[in-house]
């Protein structure tokens, strides 16, 4: 019988602290940004994106533009790649552009590219399993930390992503594998559509 009570004292206190009482202001405005990303169908920004190979780092600038599944971005710098487009649906991700292919190759196990961290980006704002968020910069920005539910923190693939808190524009990302950081990637210009 006294095991029993506590039982039911812990679930009471449990579910008093999943109420909205219980969910905090970075919580709530973290779900509310889920809410528009999940219901966006298009968008545009400029991205720097940084990828690091460990031993080689790469740097690219771009205009993301996205309607629906496709993707389409534009590189800017470096000069070297600059004007070469790259038109992303499903799992195609490689940079074409008059027969010439730029592959840098895949940052992980899955087959992630600088190419392809922009859409793996917004698909973590729509679907990631969010394992923390808290205000930050004074409370500018929320950062909401997505990654397997059911993981090692610090292993697999874990995605940061920051939303400015007033506009809810995504502001940055960051892709780490087995805790060491592949992708970062800056984004201004943003534009939900």
């Amino acid at each position: 019988m006294r095991k029993c009570l506590i039982c039911v004292l812990m679930t009471t206190l449990l579910l008093a602290g999943c109420g909205p009482a219980g969910v905090s202001e970075a919580e709530e405005l973290a779900l509310t940004i889920r809410g528009e990303y999940l219901a966006m169908e298009s968008c545009a920004a400029r991205a720097a994106v940084t990828a690091d190979y460990g031993q080689r780092v790469y740097q690219y600038e771009m205009a993301v533009s996205v309607n629906g599944p496709e993707t389409v971005l534009a590189l800017s710098a470096p000069e070297t790649v600059a004007g070469l487009t790259a038109r992303l649906s499903g799992t195609e991700s490689q940079l074409e552009f008059d027969g010439l292919s730029v592959e840098t190759g895949p940052l992980d196990g899955d087959g992630l590219t600088p190419v392809s961290a922009v859409p793996a980006l917004l698909e973590a704002a729509r679907s990631g399993y969010i394992t923390a968020c808290a205000l930050e910069e004074e409370g500018a920005v929320v950062r909401v930390d997505c990654g397997d539910p059911s993981g090692t923190p610090g292993a697999g693939t874990e995605t940061v992503l920051w939303f400015d808190t007033a506009t809810h524009a995504l502001t940055r990302g960051e892709i780490s594998v087995d805790g060491f950081r592949v992708i970062l990637c800056e984004f201004s210009d943003f534009m939900a559509g």
